[in-house]
């Protein structure tokens, strides 16, 4: 029986959120990724691959992977990717594969590097086992900070063999930070901000999470700075009670969208008791594409100059805008 693309994706998306709930409640932190040498790298599993050469065919399971490949200049090598991916619009052209394919279509790409995240090698170990008893290379990665984040573009050169290029988006996204620094540098006042990750469970993002990260680099204060990390996750817990206990401090009330939260302003309006807080009544509700806030490329700072645009339209102005966008198109 044959589904269609639609159907595939929103069993994907199930899956893929019953894995991260219980990998949130139930998981210890897992062990950080690092590159050994020049060329050895160690994911977050703890294994440890010596990269003898470049890797031909690659299948990507994860957008983040998938997109900062194309970064690397890594295109014609990858063989296949996760069903959801869209970005770069170039990826229509590759074959699609998800974790719950067979082993079987997977051997017919003949893949010489799978690339995945460490949910997965939790959730669907079986799977990862068969794979790398056929002698495919399945490499684990996913960083939750910034810093974390500039370390796993460099493992992904060393990977590909594209360690320059890999610097080089270091450099730029260094530089994209210097030239909003410098913009955010005048401000005052700044605005509280409550950031949601999942409105349904009343979660935000943990201090150190790159959603945070782009919060702060554009000018804003994450008010939900006692929040309740979950335990090797980006995610924290932060019940309404303490939302509301701050009703009167959020300038601005900011939501990422994705498969995970399908928000909308007016749920947001609508939840019981959110009419007394100030962002609310004020009118100053913000959706913004998780894709940009907390997807580990350099889009990060198209998040950065979005967050910005909420908070601060005078600052984060038409020119901002123009210069973010050329510096990543020209990368």
């Amino acid at each position: 029986m044959r589904f269609s693309r639609s159907i595939l994706i929103c069993i994907y998306f199930l899956s893929a959120f019953l894995i991260l709930q219980c990998t949130l409640l139930c998981s210890p932190a897992i062990s950080g990724s690092e590159i050994l040498g020049p060329d050895r790298i160690k994911d977050q599993k703890g294994r440890v691959i010596e990269v003898n050469g470049t890797f031909d065919r690659i299948i990507s399971l994860y957008g983040a992977h998938t997109e900062n490949l194309y970064s690397l200049g890594v295109k014609e090598e990858i063989a296949g990717v996760s069903i959801n991916d869209d970005y770069p619009p170039q990826v229509k052209n590759k074959k699609d594969f998800s974790y719950h394919d067979g082993l079987e279509k997977f051997l017919a790409a003949k893949p010489d590097l799978i690339l995945i995240r460490p949910m997965i090698d939790r959730g669907y170990s079986r799977l990862i086992s068969r794979l790398e008893k056929a002698g495919i290379t399945v490499v684990s990665l996913q960083p939750n900070t910034v810093q974390e984040m500039k370390n796993y573009w460099k493992i992904l050169g060393v990977l590909t063999g594209k360690q320059e290029r890999a610097q080089s988006m270091v450099r730029t996204f260094d530089k994209g930070i210097e030239y909003i620094s410098g913009k955010t540098n005048r401000i005052e006042g700044r605005k509280e901000v409550y950031f949601e990750a999942i409105h349904s469970r009343m979660k935000t993002f943990a201090p150190n999470a790159i959603a945070v990260y782009a919060l702060r680099k554009a000018g804003g204060i994450h008010i939900a700075r006692d929040a309740d990390q979950v335990k090797g996750s980006n995610i924290a817990r932060y019940s309404k009670e303490k939302i509301l206990a701050k009703a009167n401090q959020i300038d601005v009330y900011l939501s990422q969208k994705g498969p995970m939260n399908q928000v909308t302003k007016q749920k947001i309006r609508k939840e019981p008791g959110f009419d007394i807080i100030r962002a609310v009544k004020n009118d100053q509700i913000y959706i913004v594409d998780e894709k940009i806030v907390s997807r580990p490329t350099l889009r990060i700072l198209l998040g950065i100059n979005a967050i910005g645009g909420y908070l601060y339209p005078d600052i984060f102005d038409r020119e901002a805008h123009k210069y973010i966008n050329n510096l990543i198109r020209d990368f």
